[in-house]
């Protein structure tokens, strides 16, 4: 395993954690004595597999059903000093609710302190208020780690770039869980600022939401050779000395395999991945039109800004990625989101595009005339029945 410098934490943290989100039994909280000794044995054994790996860094969340519960039978077995443990609380208007729910999350695991304390969905100007104003849940964090309850504080985010650069220079926070891969790079600019403030950075789900990279399309892994998809984005994201680390989200011990091929990778990384960056954005030029393929984020009008709140960024990026790659499946399951994921994944489908007028909400953008045609399209082609978020299943 490589290790690297997680920003003013000072932990060392390997380039690839182990995120809790697929292995544990269900998204909902469950009496412990109705888990099943099949599925906490396939948990307990994959995070052996994760410390045999040198992947010392397990994260999970309030918010991941019995992932808590679980882990707090088995990372007690193991030595703490050698743990880097991560747990994430949504922030809430009421700071004691918070508190009380850390304290929870503490119990679930069996552990007296957390390494990493995160703040679960900083995703808008509401849960960044929560997190930041004065007497709110940082006020109350900080407090947890007066008592040696948490040691370093941090948050994670869906939200739009200019949340989570509002957040970074609060400067109130040690550390960001963030989305940013190959096929989604609008968070640069988020991880710059957190670079200037010497935050860790954490890549959440670099495989699923960075393109449902286990089951990639032929069209994707054709491109991507010599590497498997997954390794290419790995390298991809890692050839950055800003990101520090990977969030693998292993459903059982051999999720880690195809991963672990990166680590001999990394010394060569600009050489591996020049002619597979070429490959891919000739291709996306080729299909989408050099035009477009420069310029069609130009001039898109925020949600408050559009009529319905149709998510116009979200459904035409998804689009590019099925004209490019053929990522049919993976836009599908983000497409199908909107309209039922809250602050999560916001904004909604292009399903009622007839009722709307978009004229005015589109008039800075150089595509105003084609991107409604192109909206209908790519609704007809990915629209289908509304996908809930894991943790509202």
């Amino acid at each position: 395993m490589l290790y690297r410098r997680f920003g003013r934490t000072e932990l060392q943290m390997p380039v690839f954690s182990c995120g809790g989100m697929r292995y544990q039994h269900s998204w909902q909280d469950l009496p412990p004595d109705t888990i099943p000794q099949k599925n906490q044995e396939n948990l307990e054994a994959t995070i052996r597999r994760a410390l045999s790996l040198g992947i010392n860094h397990i994260e999970t969340a309030r918010g991941y059903g019995t992932s808590e519960i679980q882990l707090g039978k088995v990372l007690p077995t193991f030595e703490r000093s050698k743990l880097i443990v991560q747990s994430k609380v949504s922030p809430r208007a009421n700071p004691t609710e918070f508190s009380r729910t850390v304290e929870l999350s503490l119990s679930n695991l069996n552990l007296d302190y957390l390494d990493l304390l995160g703040f679960h969905g900083v995703n808008n100007a509401e849960t960044l208020d929560y997190s930041i104003r004065p007497g709110g849940c940082m006020d109350a964090a900080r407090k947890l780690k007066a008592q040696g309850k948490v040691r370093h504080i941090g948050f994670s985010t869906h939200g739009p770039t200019q949340v989570i650069v509002d957040a970074i220079e609060s400067d109130l926070f040690d550390y960001v869980n963030i989305h940013w891969y190959y096929i989604f790079q609008d968070n640069w600019r988020a991880i710059e600022a957190a670079a200037r403030r010497d935050m860790g950075v954490f890549i959440i789900s670099p495989s699923n939401k960075g393109g449902n990279l286990y089951s990639p399309p032929p069209r994707l892994v054709e491109l991507c050779k010599p590497l498997s998809p997954m390794v290419f984005n790995d390298l991809f994201c890692l050839s950055h000395p800003q990101v520090h680390t990977l969030s693998l989200g292993a459903a059982c011990p051999s999720d880690f395999d195809e991963h672990m091929k990166v680590l001999p990778l990394l010394d060569q990384a600009d050489e591996l991945l020049a002619p597979i960056l070429e490959r891919l954005e000739k291709r996306a030029i080729a299909t989408l039109g050099e035009h477009w393929y420069h310029t069609w984020q130009e001039g898109l009008p925020d949600l408050q800004s559009t009529p319905g709140q149709i998510n116009i960024a979200i459904a035409l990026w998804l689009g590019n990625l099925v004209e490019a790659f053929d990522m049919v499946e993976y836009a599908q399951s983000r497409y199908n989101l909107l309209g039922g994921a809250s602050h999560w994944f916001p904004g909604n489908k292009a399903d009622n595009l007839s009722q709307f007028d978009l004229t005015d909400s589109l008039k800075n953008s150089p595509h105003s005339q084609t991107i409604p045609d192109r909206l209908a399209r790519i609704h007809e082609k990915i629209g289908g029945e509304d996908v809930k978020r894991l943790s509202q299943q």
